[in-house]
């Protein structure tokens, strides 16, 4: 990796990450757990370079195949409610590995994180970006993400970054007891979504958050 993209000249210097977090907190971010983990990512390393210059926006922006890296306030509010609402995070699933920025943070807050992707390509590069970041407690898979991945399961909570029709059954399976999905749900309108499963495992309590905008969950793979 470029050593001048990985330390960061003007555009992703410390101070400028650090109005990124600035942002975050007025916008309702208190987990300073998140918060010192979102400061020290390099959002710009999972970005093409001509993208760079808006990586500590507080935007979405595209990847390639009609993907995009998640706005910043998303990937934190979304890793804040698994932190506050999982009981346990030693095992979670994330539906989209996506530019693997999602995956950088969680990573780093969780004891083994399972990723599935369905683009070849994002998953390779994300795969090799990571672990150029030195990120060694992620697995990952190829995979249509509405089926989740169940030979690892169950899983104390499922983050998923792109938004279904409705909560895909699969992933609500796959859900350890007391174990938490945060996803975004809809198609005209999107609504990020909270699912836990109850303690006897037979019942689960839906939570409908707020209102959000991401790509749709798609079936099949891409090589």
């Amino acid at each position: 990796m470029d050593r001048l993209r990985q330390e960061g000249l003007g555009m992703t210097s410390q101070r400028t990450r650090n109005r990124l977090i600035q942002r975050l907190r007025e916008e309702g971010i208190a987990n300073e757990e998140v918060l010192d983990v979102m400061v020290s990512t390099p959002r710009h390393l999972f970005l093409d370079e001509a993208l760079a210059i808006r990586a500590y926006e507080d935007t979405a922006l595209p990847i390639g195949f009609g993907q995009t890296i998640s706005q910043p306030y998303i990937v934190a509010r979304m890793t804040e409610l698994l932190l506050s609402r999982a009981k346990s995070l030693q095992r979670v699933l994330e539906v989209g590995t996506g530019s693997g920025y999602q995956t950088a943070i969680l990573a780093r807050l969780v004891k083994q994180l399972y990723s599935v992707e369905r683009v070849k390509p994002l998953l390779e590069t994300a795969r090799h970006r990571l672990g150029e970041l030195g990120h060694h407690n992620i697995a990952f898979k190829l995979s249509n993400g509405g089926f989740g991945w169940q030979e690892e399961g169950p899983y104390d909570a499922i983050l998923a970054a792109a938004a279904p029709a409705m909560i895909p059954d699969e992933l609500k399976q796959q859900l350890a007891p007391n174990g938490v999905l945060v996803i975004p749900v809809g198609a005209e309108q999107q609504y990020l979504t909270m699912v836990t499963r109850r303690q006897d495992g037979d019942q689960f309590d839906v939570e409908k958050l707020e209102a959000v905008r991401f790509v749709p969950l798609l079936s099949g793979v891409v090589r």
